[in-house]
């Protein structure tokens, strides 16, 4: 029965209606790169191209390849994303140009500048402690071992335990980046030797490698986790890590089959995120749309034994638990924020969630904090009430 505080009821019809998609990985700001960079050959050759077009864009490219994104994610039934976040200038106008909850990881590099760790860490906190307030969140981004140094990790993990803020890293993406770290060889090694010190590679997995400098425990998003190596799932999973898995992303690279049954059997919790268009190749449908939709359909595709109720899990409750928000996003229960997706469904209970990881192109509609941001043509006569949310904060 509804309480006294609730809103007007509205007969949706025959849907299905499912918490909002959580994102656990994401670069909005390369949404427009969808077909710009050719799947390359070796993974540092991606690299090299990325930064060359991202040094050809302007500020105006840049935001409306967030807000293009930031769209997409809205129209597909995502309601909160954990985005890197590389337009550090930009950020405050873009948080508050969309209602996503937009969990801002400020993305630190400092092998190509030469910049002091500390420098990089100190401004980085400034810039996210300077955001105006905001439904989403902020947390840190070393982008990855080969691009940072040993001491900024420390530091941010350091950070990170001080302000309870999450963490998230890309970790042993590639063959290269293993390469490297556990034998001082490989195209990556060979590329990066002349522009950073080396002697943290050589001494084991890139896992490892984080794990030594005190970023597992952050907690961490570690992002990909292509390559394991020895005890690195058990290593991931006493240190109360996260792994996100990019299926889409992981097919345009061409990597090795994604280690699922090694981090499920050691407990490591999965989350399923859409990474960039600038890594998604196009389909036979057309242009890639950033959509975790999408992925569940490629998920599906790669891995026709993983059952749609597990997908549907690590696309809600596993990464609202990985950004410390358990029984808060990612459910339909008592206490939750009200966020959720409404799709078409005149099927029976027992296949809504396998209408979900089929699902094709737009959602009906999305609501975020009890209010309805994205109504699909069609639909608005049917979805002209709000559901009653007394702790979400007012759209921008």
């Amino acid at each position: 029965m509804a309480g006294p505080d609730a809103g007007p009821v509205v007969d949706l019809g025959e849907v299905a209606v499912f918490p909002g998609l959580v994102n656990a990985h994401a670069h909005l700001d390369y949404t427009a790169m969808a077909g710009l960079l050719v799947p390359p050959r070796e993974f540092p050759d991606w690299i090299k191209g990325i930064l060359t077009l991202k040094s050809q864009w302007t500020d105006a490219e840049f935001e409306a390849s967030w807000r293009l994104g930031a769209r997409q994610q809205l129209e597909s039934g995502t309601t909160t994303v954990a985005n890197i976040e590389t337009r550090a200038h930009q950020l405050a106008g873009l948080r508050a140009g969309t209602p996503l909850r937009i969990f801002s990881f400020l993305e630190m590099t400092g092998i190509r500048s030469g910049r002091e760790p500390e420098r990089i860490l100190g401004e980085a906190m400034e810039v996210l402690k300077g955001l105006p307030p905001n439904r989403g969140g902020v947390g840190l981004s070393p982008h990855a071992p080969y691009s940072t140094s040993p001491e900024l990790l420390r530091a941010v993990a350091a950070v990170a335990r001080r302000e309870g803020w999450r963490v998230t890293c890309h970790v042993a993406e590639s063959d290269p980046e293993f390469d490297m770290f556990m034998y001082r060889r490989g195209s990556l090694f060979s590329w990066l030797e002349p522009q950073r010190p080396c002697d943290d590679c050589g001494l084991g997995s890139p896992v490892q490698h984080v794990d030594r400098h005190g970023l597992l425990g952050s907690p961490l998003l570690a992002v990909h986790v292509n390559r394991l190596w020895g005890e690195d799932a058990w290593r991931l999973a006493a240190r109360g890590a996260s792994v996100v898995h990019c299926p889409r992303s992981h097919a345009y690279f061409g990597h090795p089959r994604f280690p699922r049954e090694e981090l499920t059997e050691a407990g490591v919790p999965i989350c399923i995120a859409t990474d960039s268009l600038g890594s998604t190749k196009a389909s036979r449908e057309g242009p890639p749309v950033l959509s975790l939709l999408d992925e569940l359909r490629a998920l599906a595709a790669a891995d026709p034994g993983l059952s749609p109720r597990r997908m549907l899990t690590e696309v809600t409750v596993q990464p609202a638990r990985a950004l410390g928000l358990k029984s808060v996003l990612g459910e339909l229960n008592t206490g939750a924020l009200a966020d959720l997706l409404v799709l078409p469904h005149a099927g029976s209970t027992g296949t809504v969630e396998e209408a979900l990881v089929h699902h094709r192109g737009p959602v009906a509609a999305t609501l975020i904090g009890g209010r309805w941001e994205w109504i699909a043509p069609g639909w608005d006569s049917l979805l002209s009430g709000s559901v009653h949310d007394p702790r979400s904060t007012p759209s921008p």
